[in-house]
């Protein structure tokens, strides 16, 4: 007789995943939390001090180039704003050639996938995204001196893990507090990506990007715009900050999405005019597209 084959069988089997803990959101966690997050602060000042070959637009391209390797691979949210900790810990710290910033990168999420996926990125996955510039061999090697650098310290304080906490502290709202979760987390990611958070603490960044997650959607909340002052003056006692930096890092995010809702659209515009003098059939809505329009909707929203 023959066999049917189940369709979880014909390709990788779904990935398990516990549900939340609640006891992981109680207020003792969250000062832990607090206390914890400078220890894993990396020197803001690196670039002047530091390093002499690099600069902050090379880490903007590697930190761009490792967002869409985590987005691509699906990857749970919490590995990119921890490799990019490591980054910025290690660049802290070890004076890197240029030609070696992209293995650094490789490394740092190779690392972090470690830490937080179910199943993680393997080494020879990460050197095909480098087009093959780099090996598994060196790609190890380098994970031992990114290690030995940190201090074998992993369990870094990023601004996701405190996302949680702020949404706690909002009463009722359920189906609107993953869209608050979603969008905040689309906030943390883009701050990872520059270089001017570098300095900021984890939950600073974290409570910004929920007043700026909570602005954008007020008009789908009622009494938003209280909500969103009430917000900054609840977070920041939470944080122990003036409310004043909260929002002062709250503009610096919202002109962040500005500019690079405005990159997108140039890219996507370029990419469409460069398709149609070669004669490319368009029937297929390119990538940088649906960024786009994933930027829009969140801007607009």
């Amino acid at each position: 007789m023959e066999e049917q084959l189940l369709c979880c069988e014909a390709d990788r089997p779904p990935i398990r995943r516990a549900y939340r803990d609640s006891n992981l959101l109680t207020d003792r966690v969250l000062r832990a939390l607090l206390r914890a997050e400078d220890k894993y602060q990396p020197a803001p000042n690196y670039f002047k001090c530091v390093q002499r070959e690099l600069a902050p637009y090379m880490r903007r391209i590697v930190a761009t180039w490792m967002l869409e390797v985590c987005e691509e691979q699906k990857c749970e949210e919490e590995v990119f704003p921890l490799a990019m900790n490591y980054m910025d810990r290690f660049l802290s710290v070890e004076p890197t050639k240029k030609n070696h910033l992209q293995l650094l990168g490789a490394t740092c999420m190779f690392l972090a996938s470690k830490l937080k996926e179910t199943i993680p990125l393997t080494a020879n996955k990460l050197c095909i995204y480098t087009d093959n510039s780099i090996t598994p061999a060196q790609l190890l090697q380098m994970e031992l001196l990114v290690l030995n650098k940190l201090k074998w310290d992993l369990a870094s304080v990023t601004a996701l893990d405190f996302i949680d906490h702020f949404l706690r502290q909002i009463p009722g709202m359920r189906e609107c507090k993953l869209v608050l979760r979603k969008h905040a987390q689309t906030f943390v990611a883009l701050c990872a990506t520059d270089v001017k958070f570098i300095a900021s603490p984890p939950s600073m960044v974290a409570a910004s990007s929920m007043v700026a997650a909570v602005g954008g959607l007020q008009s789908r909340l009622a009494g938003g715009c209280n909500m969103s002052q009430k917000m900054t003056e609840q977070l920041a006692q939470t944080i122990r900050c003036d409310p004043d930096c909260l929002r002062a890092c709250q503009e610096q995010i919202e002109a962040l999405l500005e500019t690079s809702l405005r990159q997108a659209q140039q890219h996507a515009v370029a990419t469409e005019t460069k398709n149609v003098h070669e004669g490319l059939c368009l029937s297929a809505t390119p990538t940088d597209v649906q960024d786009i329009n994933i930027l829009i909707n969140l801007h607009k929203s």
